[in-house]
């Protein structure tokens, strides 16, 4: 199997909570989307929850599909200059468009998803891929992204649980963390990694690789397998 160089890259309080709602830090979103322009990636991948905040859609026409869908992959773009990749194993996301902050959209798709998705996207020219039947494996979806597109490096940008996991798979090969100058404390808020208990299954050891101040006194930290 073929795989792309992975970064997961994630932006944090001090005690490591990420969501970032309440935080009131206008400088943010700017900080961490620099940080991660640095590494020059093919793709940034993301989940359900924060694509659909991406995409502000809500909802697709149902009924465009006349009939059952192959369950292949399906690619409209196969030399962007980058891929905007989005977990989305039931396929919940509504795209208005197969772009997403310049980037082409690629659905990564469960085989139980509903015919009339794949119908929809195929209207507006997304992309997308299978990853199982009902859950995905990320292992095939960067293999698929690497031998069919190409991809050499791909940027992991959250949220919690999407990171998680393909630090819990061991595709993982850097971790950069951007930790902001606040204490959150709020315990129902996670991590910037999670995975259920029963999916666990060690601690990912790594080296530190630098330490760099950043803006708005935050402090970068970079780390590799």
């Amino acid at each position: 199997m073929m795989k792309p160089y992975i970064v997961a890259h994630m932006m944090s309080s001090i005690d490591g909570r990420s969501l970032t709602d309440g935080w009131n830090l206008d400088y943010a979103s700017d900080l961490y989307e620099s940080t991660a322009a640095t590494f020059e990636a093919d793709g940034w991948i993301c989940g359900r929850v924060t694509m659909q905040e991406i995409s502000h859609g809500k909802d697709y026409p149902k009924g465009l599909a006349k009939s059952p869908v192959p369950r292949t992959d399906y690619f409209v773009e196969r030399d962007a200059s980058q891929y905007a990749i989005s977990i989305d194993p039931q396929g919940r996301v509504a795209w208005k468009s197969n772009t997403a902050l310049k980037s082409h959209v690629i659905e990564v798709l469960a085989e139980e998803v509903p015919d009339d998705f794949l119908a929809y996207l195929q209207s507006i020219g997304v992309s997308y891929v299978f990853g199982g039947k009902k859950d995905i494996d990320l292992a095939v979806v960067v293999d698929t992204l690497a031998r069919e597109l190409g991809v050499k490096k791909l940027i992991v940008e959250g949220g919690s649980h999407v990171s998680g996991a393909f630090v819990n798979a061991g595709l993982v090969d850097e971790v950069s963390v951007l930790i902001l100058p606040l204490v959150d404390s709020r315990d129902e808020h996670p991590s910037s990694f999670e995975v259920p208990m029963e999916k666990w299954k060690a601690p990912a050891y790594l080296k530190l690789e630098s330490v760099e101040k950043a803006g708005h006194d935050a402090v970068w930290l970079r780390y590799k397998k």
